[in-house]
């Protein structure tokens, strides 16, 4: 063989070697074998709670669920058991291809929706036909509560939990106990749903909020953790998170902009996910190492655009961006 023969062929290895680690490079960053999204890489459906999306379900409940799924979503919570009859709800669930993972419901009835008071046997098979394995009380029980003249709804609130002191506090926990032994023995997890004024001092330094974690009984009760009302409460959700590791099961997804200023009394400035303040790519993994397994977008009014928007918008950025 010549060496300008020999020379060409050693050229043409070397560029189909080129070529083939090209390939393989380009291969590897494909969608195959690209480095999965959070939720992807975790096997875990990312959910949304109906009750973003104000009266729609309750309006239109198939078409609502519909949309949610061609959105992408995969599960839903619902805001109660209001929107209708529970095989009627369930099978509207099925034919758009969502779970139904859990439920919020009030400590007392409210107009025609059920609640935790609930005679126990008939609550247990409302849930087992919704599929829905999780049950959230999302407020406290509440104190007498009398606004004063010039005062809104959420200042009186702040008064009367004021007033009330750790009492009221213990109150909510003692409910949640009892409450949430007899949910485990039907198969259902019992949690509690934050706002931002359980983190309020009531005596001593102490908040409403530690009173709830030190005197419910890990084994019956943990927490639903919405990660907007910790960060306008003027706390680190990140930091919120790792504190309460092993307490938690779900999470609300939801943001809040710059211009929230930290308070105690129910106030936020909402955005969408990924649009506010909270860094996500270091929460979301801070979130599931401390246990959370259900994570649910959720958006306070008011909106700046169309609510299907909105929540679409924070399902690109949550399957997209972290």
């Amino acid at each position: 063989m010549r060496s300008s023969e020999a020379a060409d062929m050693t050229m043409t290895r070397r560029a189909s070697l080129k070529a083939g680690f090209a390939l393989f490079a380009a291969t590897m960053t494909s969608s195959s074998f690209a480095r999965k999204g959070f939720f992807a890489e975790r096997g875990l459906p990312l959910g949304l709670q109906l009750y973003t999306l104000g009266d729609a379900p309750r309006t239109d409940l198939e078409g609502t669920l519909k949309r949610v799924a061609a959105i992408g979503y995969k599960t839903v919570e619902l805001p109660g058991l209001r929107l209708g009859d529970a095989a009627r709800v369930k099978a509207a669930a099925d034919k758009a291809g969502l779970s139904i993972g859990s439920v919020h419901l009030q400590s007392q009835p409210r107009g025609e929706d059920m609640s935790l008071a609930l005679e126990p046997s008939k609550l247990a098979a409302e849930l087992r036909t919704l599929g829905a394995t999780e049950v959230v009380l999302p407020v406290p029980l509440f104190p007498t509560v009398k606004p004063e003249p010039g005062e809104d709804l959420w200042q009186a609130v702040t008064r009367a939990f004021a007033s009330a002191g750790a009492d009221s506090w213990k109150r909510t926990a003692a409910f949640l106990n009892k409450h949430g032994e007899w949910l485990r023995r039907e198969g259902i997890h019992l949690s509690y749903h934050n706002h931002n004024f359980e983190f309020a001092p009531v005596s001593g330094g102490v908040s409403g909020w530690d009173i709830l974690v030190a005197e419910t009984d890990p084994k019956l009760v943990s927490f639903e953790v919405d990660t907007g009302w910790v960060a306008a409460g003027g706390i680190d959700p990140v930091a919120f998170l790792r504190r309460h590791a092993g307490r938690v099961r779900l999470m609300h997804v939801k943001d809040i902009l710059p211009s929230t200023k930290p308070n105690f009394r129910g106030s936020m400035d909402p955005t969408e996910v990924g649009s506010g303040t909270i860094a996500w790519k270091e929460l979301l993994p801070v979130a599931h190492d401390a246990g959370v397994r259900h994570f649910y977008v959720e958006q306070e009014p008011p909106f700046l655009i169309d609510r299907f928007d909105a929540v679409a918008r924070s399902y690109a950025f949550l399957t997209n961006k972290v």
